[in-house]
């Protein structure tokens, strides 16, 4: 699971350590503690959506996440779009040079960049946020 969090004026996001989600215990419990210990105002998930916008199986599972995550924090839970995260993570990697193409990075990149584009749709994003 990638993560990222916004600066603290919500201009910019970057990526934090990946979340092993097979081997973390309780997932909840580490992105509550994260969420406290960053003190986080809102946080962003990506969700997953085919090329016309429909919600698939996978997408069913991250609503029920999102859903869970809410009913165990004090934080906002935004759905956020990441159709082509992952092609656009690729792209970047390539340009920088990056030749592994661990999944690692892969979620680490593509956490930023949904985290980013949910900063630059809001005109005032000055709450620290979250992405997953």
């Amino acid at each position: 699971m990638g993560l990222a969090l916004s600066d603290a004026l919500g201009i910019t996001a970057q990526g934090l350590p990946t979340l092993d989600a097979r081997k973390t215990k309780d997932v909840f419990a580490h992105l509550e503690n994260l969420i406290k210990d960053e003190d986080v105002g809102k946080v962003i998930v990506g969700m997953p959506k085919s090329l016309n916008g429909t919600i698939g199986p996978k997408g069913m599972q991250v609503q029920e996440f999102i859903q869970e995550l809410a009913n165990r924090t004090n934080v906002e839970v935004i759905p956020w779009d990441e159709r082509l995260t992952s092609v656009q993570s690729l792209r970047t990697m390539k340009e920088l040079g990056v030749k592994q193409k661990r999944k690692e990075v892969v979620d680490r990149i593509s956490a930023a960049l949904i985290l980013q584009s949910y900063l630059d749709s809001t005109s005032s994003g000055s709450e620290e946020c979250e992405a997953s």
